[in-house]
């Protein structure tokens, strides 16, 4: 099977890649602009061409901004990444490879605000409370569209948090991770610098995402909406703590004023139950996660060698 991933160069991109080529799948990895095989995805003529090129079977749309905070402060460049993008991407896939499958990856984010204990269900309605998740619930719309009117093969994903190696340091946890890093090695006072610590998230290791893309790509109902999630809620402060007992170190916690959100969502749990009945299974734990990224971004006192992640 010829697939393109578009953003294959970002974080759960350069995951997705090894694993489609352990398959043997023929790949057409195409990045962001800039770097290798790099395409500016808000440009209609390029992305035509790259899907005209690769004529694959199945596309994995990654490409996009990703970072709830970066949007609050960049809205209409969220906008014009995540939405335009993905109406080039499918209108490329409809006049190069119309009956390619396209798994449009959106986000946990989408449905906003639900009950504390409760899980988000993909039948629930979707309430976006940042202008990234607005673009992500904008590209869904835009995708039933191009489904009822063309034809095309759609399936949409929405993961919610991931973690493992890889991941940019603006994000949380990669955040707390190196700062624990630094601390650790005496590079830095023992202070870590925080936002909200209160929000509960439900985190997945970014392999446990992969193989659920993968599941998806071949046994996903054209049209149907997947969460892509662990079920169970952690909180910020949680996965700090947990943080810390990895990394040794008995950091003060200071909250920094430029790191809260205009708007936050308590608790964002999601009910992988639909995905699950597919054959998908999470298979990594949290600890599994946040030990991966400490090892991925030092030596020791975080991993005690290359073999503790060997089931990668």
């Amino acid at each position: 099977m010829k697939v393109l991933v578009t953003g294959a160069d970002g974080f759960v991109g350069s995951h997705l890649l090894r694993a489609l080529r352990g398959r043997g799948e023929t790949v057409s990895a195409c990045g962001g602009p800039g770097g290798p095989n790099g395409v500016e995805i808000t440009d209609v003529a390029a992305v035509s061409a790259q899907v005209a090129d690769a004529r694959p079977d199945a596309v994995i749309h990654l490409a996009g901004i990703s970072s709830v905070a970066r949007s609050h402060a960049h809205a209409s460049d969220t906008v014009a990444v995540n939405v335009v993008g993905a109406v080039n991407l499918l209108d490329a896939v409809r006049e190069h490879a119309p009956r390619a499958r396209v798994l449009l990856i959106g986000s946990g984010e989408e449905y906003g605000k639900i009950p504390a204990g409760r899980r988000a269900s993909e039948s629930d309605p979707l309430s976006p409370l940042s202008p990234y998740a607005a673009s992500k619930v904008a590209v869904e719309v835009i995708a039933r569209q191009a489904m009822d009117a063309y034809g095309l093969d759609v399936i949409l994903v929405r993961p919610f948090n991931h973690l493992g190696p890889g991941q940019a340091p603006h994000f949380v946890i990669p955040s707390f991770a190196q700062q624990l890093l630094h601390i650790a090695r005496g590079e830095q006072p023992p202070v870590v610098s925080v936002g909200d610590l209160s929000p509960v998230r439900d985190f997945t290791h970014v392999l446990d995402v992969v193989d659920a893309y993968l599941l998806l790509l071949g046994r996903g109902n054209r049209g149907e909406a997947y969460n892509v999630c662990s079920g169970e809620g952690l909180s910020i402060q949680g996965a700090l703590d947990k943080l810390q007992k990895l990394a040794g170190t008995k950091a003060e916690i200071r909250v920094e004023p430029e790191r809260l959100r205009p708007a936050e969502i308590p608790w964002l749990v999601g009910d992988p139950t639909r995905t699950e009945r597919l054959g998908w299974s999470r298979r990594r734990s949290i600890d599994r996660a946040l030990s991966d990224i400490l090892d991925s971004l030092g030596e020791p006192p975080f991993g005690q060698s290359s073999e503790s992640s060997s089931t990668r």
